[in-house]
């Protein structure tokens, strides 16, 4: 709301009894654009996460099923929340912080060797220990 009566204000001077400067009235206008064209980017990247979300489908596989035929066939689940926050309560969302998930290694559709390696050293105490 302020963008459009900051941007009016400006847009409306320009008659010779424009307090203004003639330069920095153009260069409000084009700082006006550049909001409203950034505001408009920023809005339709919002809208694709929260549709990616929605979904559990990126825009990546969304185009190959566009591009094979087979776009109405649904069989992507919703991503839960947990998946994208962590475990964590609902007032750590907003704060940059390290999530914590229960299972790191599907979040991340990965594991690391050095986690791997870890786990097994893990996993070969537990058993050694259960043998004495």
């Amino acid at each position: 709301m302020s963008l459009i009566i900051f941007g009016a204000h400006y847009f409306s001077c320009a008659d010779e009894n424009c307090v203004f400067d003639s330069v920095l009235v153009h260069l409000v206008r084009i700082m006006t654009f550049m909001c409203f064209a950034s505001l408009i980017f920023t809005s339709s990247v919002i809208m694709n996460v929260i549709y990616g979300i929605m979904t559990g489908i990126g825009t990546i596989d969304r185009m190959k099923r566009q591009f094979a035929g087979t776009t109405y066939q649904d069989d992507n689940d919703a991503i839960p929340l947990k998946d994208i926050f962590g475990i964590g309560g609902y007032y750590t969302w907003p704060f940059p912080i390290d999530p914590v998930f229960d299972d790191y290694d599907f979040v991340m559709g990965f594991s690391t060797p050095q986690r791997l390696l870890r786990e097994q050293s893990l996993f070969a105490g537990d058993d050694q220990s259960n043998i004495e």
